[in-house]
């Protein structure tokens, strides 16, 4: 059990980091949520207290601490960091691991970048659209242009997500780089299908972790979360589809 404040203030400091890094890497609420109070409980803080949005954290540790707050300004898709919260977490439940190992650990998992080299997600997302455009009944031919135009578009949202801190900016100029290019495709003969192209190359922009959490988040009760993403994940469909539609609207 927690003998002193300052130790209190240790334990929500590893609760709330290791909430940090699972909600920016991209896991649904209410594992956030079942996280923090776990290793809180581990500790001897058998009544603790989260409150986790897409944007925020409000951990409260035993009703006597003040409550914390966190602010989540990024959030990405990193689901190997999750996984290593959670085997932290269940070291800590076990016993294995004490206060001061698990905020090293947590930190350290925090200034990792285990994403992907861009070429290799670069290159995931060329051969993911070339299988997407075989699965959506597309022709073999079409094969290659979708690839082409499913790489270039997602290179290009990498570059603007990098270039300009705007949201919903990059998925709009991705999609409208990829029907300019399907569109080319076409025209000069290499392709067949365009809408067959167009759906295949975008697939790789779909923001299905964000509905997927969306949908779990709202069966699971926690409201607020799974409004905000399902309407983050509405308004980013919505830049893809607006890119092509422009494409579409101008080259026609």
């Amino acid at each position: 059990m927690p003998t002193n404040s300052n130790q209190t203030y240790e334990i929500i400091e590893v609760c709330l980091l290791a909430g940090k890094i699972m909600l920016e890497s991209g896991a649904e609420t209410g594992r956030v949520e079942d996280t923090m109070t776990r290793i809180a409980a581990s500790f001897g803080i058998e009544d603790a207290h989260s409150y986790v949005t897409p944007t925020g954290i409000i951990f409260s540790a035993d009703g006597m601490a003040p409550a914390k707050l966190i602010r989540i300004s990024e959030r990405t898709t990193d689901l190997r960091k999750v996984t290593l919260v959670n085997s932290i977490s269940r070291n800590i439940s076990g016993g294995q691991v004490s206060l001061d190992e698990a905020y090293t650990a947590l930190k350290n998992i925090e200034k990792r970048n285990l994403m992907y080299p861009i070429w290799v997600q670069i290159a995931a997302a060329s051969i993911s659209s070339g299988c997407f455009l075989i699965m959506f009944q597309g022709v073999w031919q079409d094969f290659v242009p979708a690839m082409i135009a499913g790489g270039l578009g997602f290179s290009c949202l990498l570059y603007f997500h990098y270039l300009v801190q705007i949201k919903f900016f990059a998925e709009f100029s991705a999609s409208f780089i990829i029907g300019f290019i399907s569109f080319l495709f076409i025209q000069m003969g290499i392709g067949h299908e365009l809408d067959k192209i167009i759906i295949g190359s975008v697939m790789p922009l779909v923001p299905g972790l964000l509905i997927t959490n969306a949908v779990r988040d709202l069966m699971s009760g926690h409201l607020v979360s799974g409004i905000s993403k399902g309407a983050d994940a509405f308004l980013t469909a919505s830049a893809i589809g607006s890119g092509i539609a422009v494409v579409l609207s101008f080259l026609n």
